[in-house]
């Protein structure tokens, strides 16, 4: 289909992944619709794409909200004649080992990221089909691909949405409906941390030591990102990985699951004890102060 001309849902809008995704889209022709909790986020991030003479609108949405999800799909459709994306992006993350989680972080995880990506589905696919043309994206993760220590919900619920994609995937084809799971690795994006709506299950770990062990994971500028994205988009990708070398430690995964269990509870157990240094250690000056006597 292209971009040029095209009208393009996205989900989590306001903010990281999902602006990154509306700037390079309206860059390419197509006129976004930038749906967030965050109205007056989404409402700037809107406004800032239409000072550049491109097209963009915001809506609120909560994509926990079936009804609300299918009455923006309507009304897009009904303001625009059609519905050629849906970038199911809004996502949150809650980390910290299992046995810390309460049952409403498993609940909120589970709704936003599974059952909203599911809501979204329900609310475009049928506009799609109607059309005999459109691409659904869900944004997954590499964690719905790899294993990982430290957010077994989040892999949970990413787990699910690359299957929900695999589905869809295969059935939307008999009706010009293209769906692609997009996995990103780590970006430079809030989530890091915990964004706007996530958490950390227990005792937080300091934001810097967080960062930290980001760093080594290489994070990618999300206007990078979303560039590289629809590259892939455009291709008709099942699966879109990026930054690319995170494909090597998919393969890894595939072709042997046991070695790549291995090193991911190794980079788990580092993680851990940087961590848990970070707690612990006393403080440096003084250490520094009887150095000095």
């Amino acid at each position: 289909m292209g971009f040029h001309k095209t009208v393009v849902l996205i989900t989590g809008g306001a903010s990281g992944i999902g602006a990154a995704l509306g700037e390079a889209l309206a860059e390419r022709g197509a006129h976004v619709v930038l749906a967030d909790r965050q109205l007056e986020r989404a409402r700037e991030q809107a406004e800032s794409i239409r000072e550049r003479g491109q097209r963009a609108s915001a809506a609120e949405l909560d994509v926990r909200d079936a009804e609300a999800f299918a009455a923006l799909a309507r009304d897009v459709h009904a303001e625009h004649g059609r519905v050629d994306y849906l970038f199911n992006n809004a996502g949150i993350g809650i980390g910290g080992p299992a046995e810390r989680y309460a049952v409403a972080d498993w609940d909120d995880v589970l709704d936003v990221n599974v059952r909203g990506v599911a809501y979204g589905v329900q609310a475009v696919y049928p506009i799609m089909r109607a059309q005999g043309r459109g691409h659904i994206i869900n944004t997954a993760s590499m964690a719905g691909l790899l294993p990982a220590g430290n957010a077994a919900s989040y892999l949970a619920s990413k787990h699910a949405v690359v299957g929900l994609s695999k589905a869809l995937r295969i059935e939307g084809a008999r009706h010009g409906v293209r769906v692609s799971s997009l996995c990103p690795g780590a970006i430079r994006t809030p989530i890091l941390t915990g964004g706007e709506y996530g958490r950390h299950a227990g005792p937080k770990p300091s934001e810097a030591k967080m960062l930290e062990l980001w760093e080594k994971l290489r994070p990618m500028d999300p206007a990078v990102f979303a560039r590289e994205v629809l590259k892939d988009v455009a291709k008709n990708e099942p699966y879109i990985i990026v930054p690319r070398w995170w494909k090597a430690a998919w393969l890894l995964e595939r072709v042997s699951p046991k070695l790549s269990l291995a090193i991911w509870s190794r980079i788990y157990d580092h993680s851990v004890d940087q961590l848990a240094l970070d707690e612990e250690a006393p403080s440096a000056e003084p250490q520094d102060a009887a150095a000095r006597a």
